[in-house]
């Protein structure tokens, strides 16, 4: 029991805020020492687990081609794209990206998307931009990063719900083959897949309306950070001024 002692060096560590990957590692030496194993085989044990799940580390590939792009003006070509569709609210943008994600996922393409690779410099940028163009302001830090939580959500339940649906992902194998072995029974993926396809759909209309209904958020938030004065008024457009600037002439004409 005493081993354990290792899983309790990562809840001290996430509670504590540290760095995972610190914490891990530091968890897989205290449990290595405490199961009387020598450093020599601790080492060769991180090694062992390392080579054994090498696509894992396919993010070291992925994340420098991810910030050459955000670089060289992804991130602001996302949101120049958005700001010419004038009727894509972030909500509908949203909407729209989870429904793409979990038709993608149901045919078992789970890595179109995803939250470094899409959401961080594509998905959330443009979901930002739109809402900045409705509201006419920019969006202050609190809202902003509800923009990007909305946006992460809708991945995630995308390929969450989605990924079921196709017969060959690793859950739906799993599933049959505990079944199969367990309990003796003949459960073809088939029979798995065609239940997941009603609890995607139920998914897809409850957080879809969820999504839908950031818009109206986001609009009373903002009303509320305009009367606090904690963002600037909307700028007034050129005939906004020229009309409001006529209207002073004329009161002076009045008044003389």
């Amino acid at each position: 029991m005493i081993v354990l002692l290792g899983v309790l060096v990562v809840i001290l560590g996430f509670v504590t805020r540290r760095n995972p990957v610190l914490v891990v590692g530091v968890a897989g030496i205290v449990t290595g020492l405490l199961g009387k194993m020598n450093p020599l085989e601790i080492l060769a044990a991180f090694g062992t687990s390392f080579a054994d799940s090498r696509s894992v580390t396919v993010f070291a590939i992925v994340l420098p081609v991810i910030g050459l792009l955000e670089r060289y003006g992804l991130r602001e070509q996302a949101r120049t794209l958005i700001g010419k569709l004038g009727k894509l609210s972030a909500g509908r943008f949203l909407t729209a990206y989870l429904l793409v994600r979990q038709v993608t996922a149901a045919f078992g393409l789970n890595n179109l998307g995803g939250p470094a690779q899409a959401v961080r410099p594509l998905v959330a940028p443009m979901a930002e931009a739109a809402a900045e163009r409705k509201s006419g302001a920019v969006l202050p830090d609190k809202l902003r990063e509800k923009v990007r939580s909305y946006s992460a959500s809708a991945d995630t339940v995308g390929v969450f719900f989605g990924e079921d649906c196709f017969i060959a992902i690793g859950s739906i194998l799993l599933i049959t083959g505990f079944v199969n072995s367990t309990y003796h029974e003949h459960l073809e993926p088939t029979q798995l897949a065609l239940w997941a396809i009603p609890l995607a759909v139920c998914a897809f209309v409850i957080h879809g309306a969820r999504l839908l209904l950031l818009d109206k958020q986001l609009e009373r938030e903002m009303a509320l950070a305009v009367a606090e004065h904690e963002i600037p008024l909307p700028k007034q457009s050129s005939g906004d001024s020229g009309n409001s600037g006529n209207s002073g002439k004329s009161g002076k004409e009045t008044a003389k």
